[in-house]
């Protein structure tokens, strides 16, 4: 029992080493910030476009304009139900 309990504490310890390894610096921060604030604004523009009446198809070309190269997948890295 024992050895099982030390198994548990080491690997709950290597993960707790390994996650705060994976850290990023004050630099990668900044553009972790920038990139959010980015892919905002293209959910900003794609829901003015649909107040402004446009097609649902129209807006969703110009929100992946918008968002090519920052995020992933053709939403801008967000899915939501329709």
């Amino acid at each position: 029992m024992k050895k099982y309990v030390l198994l548990l504490c080491t690997l709950a310890l290597s993960t707790v080493v390994a996650y705060a390894a994976d850290g990023h610096g004050d630099k990668e921060l900044k553009e972790d910030i920038a990139r959010h604030r980015a892919i905002a604004a293209a959910h900003e523009g794609a829901a003015k476009c649909l107040e402004s009446g446009k097609k649902d198809q129209e807006c969703e070309k110009q929100l992946q304009a918008a968002c090519k190269g920052l995020a992933i997948g053709k939403l801008c890295g967000m899915k939501h139900q329709h």
